[in-house]
């Protein structure tokens, strides 16, 4: 047993990395939406009446990933955050830009003061979903580490081509999930709109992280990872399919299953190794040489068992509680204090 706890804990992380993109994704998508696609004032606090109740929470899912990679892989977290601290900065920037834009928007009383704030949200959103998709796929393609697990290069070594790819992936793909969670949450333009551009764009959507998918597997071969990729590729057919029939429920399932078949291949195909060194695959760090002790990983099973339960039972029943479209009808015309 105390040989697969590492491989266990590793699964479980790509398990909350995969509940922050599903989750987190929509609400950075309809961040970025509130400048690409709203034109008026009652548009866009449809859009942001859609997030409010949620957003929050769901960041939760980037601090459980975080945390538990502290915990169970301390020689991992310390070499992928010392090596790409100043993307992570840029994230925690952009977090912070869109938490502070949230909440103070609704406390501007002019229309450019409204105007500063959705700016700051669309920036923001776009910043963190960027830097996240960069580092995800820094992750998994590998950094020029040495034999240490120590960066090698300067500030600015993580901009590469796979970077910038991930970057453009999480980005487009955040906006697609977003249109898929409108298709849900609103009634009227907004649902029509949904409709209209993953009809024709979803595939353009999502091409960049299928696309990142099929090169870090092609690089390893192997059957499993394969398999996932074509399950992936079946996920995003179905969800095509039924957002060109207005099945909103199916499409935004379907599209959660593509990413959720997508994530795997990516944790699949670089197994057992957690952070490729570009240098030499021998300084490479897998599951066996970055994990935690056996002591360690057993407790945080049992607290891990203990505790997400009770993290899905209220993360579901949230989304039950606010399951309500929302209208331009049920925007009042007066300028709301804040999201409900």
């Amino acid at each position: 047993m105390a040989e697969t706890l590492p491989t266990i804990w590793f699964a479980l992380i790509g398990v909350l990395w995969l509940g922050y993109l599903l989750l987190e994704g929509f609400d950075l998508g309809v961040g970025m939406l509130m400048r690409l696609w709203a034109r008026d004032e009652r548009s866009r606090r449809q859009l942001l009446n859609t997030i409010g109740p949620v957003w929050d929470g769901n960041e939760v899912w980037l601090l459980t990933a975080g945390g538990a990679t502290f915990a169970a892989f301390p020689h991992w977290y310390a070499s992928l955050f010392s090596a790409l601290y100043l993307p992570l900065m840029l994230t925690l920037v952009g977090l912070i830009l869109r938490a502070v834009a949230i909440e103070y928007r609704g406390k501007a009383i002019t229309d450019a003061g409204r105007a500063v704030w959705d700016a700051c949200l669309a920036g923001g959103s776009l910043l963190a979903a960027f830097t996240v998709g960069a580092m995800l796929a820094l992750t998994t393609t590998g950094l020029p580490l040495d034999a240490n697990g120590d960066r090698v290069g300067g500030p600015f070594v993580w901009i590469t081509p796979y970077a910038l790819l991930g970057g453009v992936a999480v980005v487009l793909y955040a906006i697609a999930q977003a249109w898929a969670f409108l298709g849900l949450k609103t009634d009227g333009a907004a649902r029509e709109a949904a409709r209209r551009v993953l009809g024709r764009w979803l595939p353009v959507l999502v091409a960049p992280l299928a696309l990142w998918v099929v090169l870090v597997v092609a690089r390893r071969g192997a059957v499993l990872p394969w398999v996932l990729t074509v399950l992936a590729v079946v996920a995003l057919a179905a969800a095509w399919m039924w957002a060109r029939a207005g099945r909103e429920g199916l499409t935004f399932a379907a599209m959660g299953g593509f990413l959720a078949a997508g994530v795997a291949a990516l944790f699949t195909a670089v197994y057992p190794v957690v952070l490729p060194s570009t240098i030499d695959p021998a300084y490479s760090l897998t599951v066996e040489n970055a994990s935690s002790g056996a002591y360690t990983l057993t407790v945080m099973a049992w607290v891990t068992v203990v505790f997400v339960p009770i993290v899905l039972a209220y993360t579901a029943w949230s989304y039950w509680t606010f399951r309500r479209r929302i209208a331009v009808t049920h925007i009042p015309t007066a300028h709301a204090v804040r999201p409900v």
